[in-house]
């Protein structure tokens, strides 16, 4: 292991996604109606009551982005604003203080900064996947929201979401449970959701998938999304296609791709309920999309007892240049004429 200031000598390519524990994080408190300025810290354990409401009632939500190295050196993060955007919707959703825009960048900006010898090298493949994360604490009993919030944001670096890495195959199947009601959590990014997922998970593995897929609640007709990403479709060569669902995560990954189809590739694009059974046939590409995902091509799909494969060839070549656009942007090889990338001063 390196000293504090040095470069982390790891071997980038293997490092898998898992945590590390790196150098700092940060730590802000809420207290009597206001937040405190917040710090760097060392400990990366967090001291709590055994009555705090994160957990006993899940009152707890979380974030997930990236910074990379672009090849001239500079630390970049993608669109930091919708991730506070979206942390700021959740909390209200779980009656829990929002985090101020300012507090939220500046903390990310502190720890990507304080952790610069552990954001993995250009070219490299692995990125510094950073979690911002609120959670209830304080002493709490009934059910009722917390007097007391704690923000906190680590990082940790990571590699590919997927084993195979860079736009590799996955398959996915069709769960047996439902992920989130029409009007329930599952348009936040609550933690709760998640481990209601875990089981759904497990299964899917054990059928020789790499993840879930959820339909709606309803009808068990439409597809909603992946346990951990959003899902894309091209259907008849020309549109791209997104699920419509009050139960789907507003993926930033995902918007962003929509807006590179129509702009860049000149696609036709269109957010609609997607009957899994009734449209397969048409699907020419399918993926999977997300901040740790990225954009990984789906080969085949479980559902009726049965697989079924994508399209009528292996090759995804709307879904390649989909990802490069997105990586290209993002590792600030190619122009960004939407300032999606947010450089870090250091």
């Amino acid at each position: 292991m390196s000293k504090l200031g040095e470069k982390v000598s790891l071997d980038w390519a293997k490092i898998g996604f898992k945590y590390r524990n790196t150098d700092f994080r940060f730590r802000a408190k809420w207290d009597n109606g206001q937040w405190d300025v917040g710090r760097l810290v060392e400990d990366s354990f967090i001291k709590l009551s055994e009555g705090a409401p994160a957990l006993h009632y899940a009152q707890q939500c979380f974030e997930g982005m990236k910074a990379q190295t672009a090849k001239d050196g500079r630390i970049l993060l993608f669109r930091p604003n919708l991730n506070a955007e979206r942390m700021r919707r959740t909390a209200e959703r779980l009656l829990m203080p929002s985090v101020p825009d300012g507090l939220f960048i500046e903390a990310v900006e502190q720890v990507v900064r304080a952790n610069h010898r552990w954001v993995p090298p250009f070219g490299s493949g692995a990125s510094l996947y950073i979690r911002p994360m609120l959670i209830g604490v304080g002493e709490n009993l009934g059910l009722r929201p917390a007097e007391e919030f704690e923000f906190r944001v680590f990082c940790s670096p990571v590699g590919p979401y997927y084993s195979e890495g860079g736009l590799g195959s996955i398959s996915l199947a069709v769960s047996q449970y439902d992920r989130a009601a029409p009007q329930g959590t599952g348009s936040y990014k609550a933690g709760a959701n998640y481990a209601a997922g875990l089981l759904a998970t497990k299964d899917a593995i054990a059928l020789g998938a790499d993840e879930a897929l959820y339909l709606d609640s309803r009808d068990r007709r439409f597809i909603d999304e992946a346990g951990s990403a959003n899902i894309l479709v091209l259907i008849d060569g020309d549109t791209l296609v997104t699920p419509a669902s009050n139960a789907i995560l507003p993926s930033i990954t995902r918007r962003s791709i929509m807006i590179l189809a129509e702009t860049d590739l000149n696609l036709k694009v269109e957010e609609r309920a997607i009957d899994l059974r009734e449209e397969f046939e048409s699907f020419v590409e399918m993926a999977a999309c997300g901040t740790a995902a990225v954009l990984s091509p789906v080969k085949r799909v479980w559902f009726d007892d049965e697989w079924h494969d994508v399209g009528r060839s292996p090759e995804t070549p709307i879904m390649q240049s989909l990802y490069d656009k997105l990586v290209g942007i993002q590792s600030g090889i190619l122009c960004d004429p939407g300032h999606w990338v947010h450089p870090i001063a250091l």
